[in-house]
């Protein structure tokens, strides 16, 4: 395997044991998740376009659900933050939710963990079009939110 790969199988497990341990008794936590994303956001833009889009992901609904319920609880009133097409009058809520962002991201790099050992290829290249078709937009929606928190000293 390519360091790069090892790199990007590395931090993919480390996200996922991160979600995994979520507690909103531990502040740390989200700390850790800000400094983590960077990392494998370089990680798997160091692993190229895949050549073909084909996804082969197909999510288990009701348990992502359950992940987000929990991430959400987690995160409080630190989840919800504002897209760019979101309008402060009439009502509107924030649309955007760091759960989600963090629930999409797992899956994805759960899915390709699963694959690693059994079809490593494979997974590597769901983890390059899922990025490139889905998660990729999530990563960088919870890093931006991330950033956010942190400037603001609510991290």
């Amino acid at each position: 395997m390519s360091p790069s790969v090892i790199r990007m199988r590395e931090l993919a497990t480390d996200y996922c044991n991160l979600i995994e341990r979520a507690d909103i008794t531990n502040s740390k936590w989200l700390e850790d998740m800000a400094n983590l994303l960077p990392q494998l956001h370089a990680a798997v833009s160091a692993l190229g376009r895949a050549e073909v889009l084909d996804h082969s992901m197909s999510p288990d609904l009701d348990a992502r659900f359950e992940l987000f319920a929990e991430l959400r609880e987690v995160l409080g009133s630190k989840d919800s933050y504002w897209m760019q097409y979101d309008m402060a009058h009439d009502g509107q809520n924030m649309s955007g939710s760091l759960a989600d962002d963090l629930t999409d991201i797992y899956c994805e790099l759960k899915h390709g963990l699963k694959l690693m050992d059994l079809e490593p290829a494979r997974a590597l290249d769901d983890w390059r079009n899922g990025f490139h078709v889905h998660w990729g937009q999530h990563l960088v929606d919870a890093e931006r939110h991330l950033y956010e928190l942190r400037s603001r000293n609510q991290l």
